[in-house]
């Protein structure tokens, strides 16, 4: 029996947002799972088996805490996207299916002294200049091309490769998470066919759901952390939401048929197969983690790359230099990775291995990991919606530390199917509809943007409201979308 033909019996409500899968409901499950849903997103939430996929994480090996989901959750590969597990390193596993096939996909949002008035005029000049500038969409290839020893720098030092080269600032390396370079990255590991998959895409927004969307501020929650931020109502904004491209794939494809060799050598028990798996202190989970830190790097400097043509799209538009501008980092954070993270766990603080597919980090104040602007206010938390709708910041609050190690939603989360989205708006134009609600926006092709048509997607203010009543998270300020390229 799934959980989706009686979720009603099954899932036990803790809270008005929190509610419980109990371990009892499956005999292979080590722990509860605890999934963050208003009632309504969780009508959405039943109707395909992520709810499922919860359930199956409750089973990993070491996993402590609960299997966690968020307002955000849908179906995905072994995990669920916007599914959180924490695994113990003496005892615990390191699954690919936890951290997904686009590896450190995630968000950096750029503020600017500009307002909606210095904007409306230009916006079809701003948004053409950045779709010719930025390369998007299947395969896309940018104006950086890697040989292998620079290819393997860029995987070693992530953004601080980007702005020693010249795309960016070393203010930019600060508000970035992990200062843009985990440093266990081994880039002796990687498989030709990956260095070669990435070599070109380095600077590149890719396909899917990933795009470079201009905003304005059009709602301040917490006046006084958003002035800390640098944020104001009316500034333009950028967000840009990319991962590691076709690098990361590679990594993860590689790693997975490594994985399902490793289930059978450790005799470890699975209820999905797409959880392949392997002990956190194994060669093959130590292999894992090293390429997938190389992968987190280069999606780094990936999105260091586009921050630099975006800056200097802005300058040839507006005629001004990048100073006055103002072009600023606000804050980069990952939302498909895992972390070696120190944790309260019964009343001991203990290093764990947190996964986080879908999800996003949200330290809270004076986290030791935070740089100094931020560490009397928390961490930003950047969570995009879909291209009709908006998306919010919010700063991570000290409940995330107790109950969701650290973590929060990551988006708005799909509703329906890439093909159930294009055959759901077959006579419609995508582009033209939110043209008449002035956003203006630019695709490689019609099929994109019905793919991402607002209602393929739960509505962002309820995901986010969802953390923000929880206390995981709060939101500080809500970013309407102007101008859009899709991937």
């Amino acid at each position: 029996m799934t959980i989706k033909d009686n979720w009603k019996n099954i899932l036990k409500q803790q809270d008005t947002y929190i509610w419980d899968i109990p371990k009892e409901f499956n005999p292979g499950m080590l722990v509860d799972g605890r999934v963050y849903a208003s009632e309504s997103l969780l009508k959405q939430i039943v109707t395909d088996k992520s709810l499922d996929q919860v359930v199956n994480v409750a089973c990993l090996p070491g996993i402590v805490g609960y299997s966690l989901a968020m307002p955000d959750i849908h179906w995905g590969y072994g995990f669920p996207i916007g599914g959180v597990a924490a695994t113990r390193l003496e005892n615990g596993v390191i699954s690919p299916g936890g951290v997904g096939f686009d590896i450190n996909c995630g968000v950096r949002l750029i503020r600017s002294n500009l307002k909606l008035k210095d904007v409306q005029e230009r916006m079809s000049q701003l948004v053409e200049h950045l779709y010719n500038k930025i390369p998007s969409g299947v395969g896309s290839r940018g104006i950086i091309k890697l040989n292998l020893a620079e290819a393997k720098r860029v995987l070693a030092e992530g953004s601080q490769w980007a702005v020693a080269n010249g795309f960016g600032v070393e203010e930019d390396i600060i508000y970035t998470e992990e200062n843009g370079k985990m440093a266990q990255a081994n880039p002796d590991i990687i498989s030709n066919k990956a260095i070669e998959r990435g070599s070109t895409q380095l600077g590149t927004l890719g396909s899917g759901n990933h795009f470079l969307e201009i905003q304005v501020i059009d709602q301040i929650y917490q006046p006084e952390k958003a002035k800390q931020m640098g944020l104001e109502e009316g500034m333009i904004t950028v967000l840009v939401h990319t991962g590691s491209r076709g690098f990361g794939h590679q990594v993860c494809t590689d790693h997975l048929s490594i994985m399902q060799k490793a289930v059978q050598r450790y005799r470890i028990v699975l209820p999905d197969r797409q959880l392949a798996c392997a002990p956190i202190n194994s060669p093959e989970g130590e292999n894992y983690y090293q390429a997938m830190c190389c992968a987190a790097n280069f999606a780094w400097a990936n999105r260091q790359c586009i921050t630099h043509w975006l800056r200097e799209v802005f300058e040839r538009v507006f005629r001004i230099s990048q100073r006055e501008l103002g072009l600023n980092l606000i804050y980069d954070v990952a939302h498909n990775i895992a972390k070696m993270e120190l944790h309260q766990l019964q009343g001991a603080e203990v290093k764990l291995c947190v996964h986080r597919k879908g999800a996003t980090r949200a330290f809270p104040p004076r986290h030791p990991d935070l740089p100094s602007k931020y560490k009397e206010i928390g961490q930003p938390v950047l969570i995009p919606g879909d291209m009709g709708r908006g998306s919010f910041v919010l700063i991570g609050n000290e409940k995330a530390m107790r109950e969701t190690f650290g973590s929060t939603c990551h988006g708005a989360g799909r509703v329906l199917s890439r093909g159930a989205a294009i055959k759901a708006v077959r006579n419609r134009n995508i582009a033209q509809e939110l043209r008449e609600r002035n956003i203006i926006v630019k695709a490689r092709s019609r099929d994109t943007l019905a793919e991402e048509m607002p209602e393929a997607y739960k509505d962002v203010s309820e995901v986010v409201n969802v953390m923000d009543q929880s206390g995981i998270s709060s939101k500080v300020a809500r970013m309407r979308p102007l101008g859009v390229i899709k991937g």
